[in-house]
């Protein structure tokens, strides 16, 4: 099986660019890829509910429902 680390660096600063990382965790999950995902500078803020509700990258899902399915699946995330 192949495995993906997706990294995410921005936040609130870049909301499509901080919805990536999980685009492509659930996008993993469809196509039984193992995935993590590491939250790194500006991205550790999205750990609070307050911040990620807020994020809803160009032609994305909001946050908050990626990271629903993120949760559901048991995808690792490093902070």
């Amino acid at each position: 099986m192949s495995r993906i680390l997706a990294v995410a660096s921005h936040a609130t600063d870049d909301p499509t660019k901080a919805t990536l990382p999980f685009v492509t965790a659930v996008g993993a999950i469809g196509a039984d890829k193992e995935c993590t995902i590491a939250l790194v500078g500006e991205a550790v803020t999205m750990v609070k509910d307050a911040i990620a509700k807020n994020i809803h990258g160009v032609g994305f899902p909001p946050l908050p429902e990626l990271i629903a399915k993120v949760v559901q699946a048991k995808i690792p995330v490093f902070v």
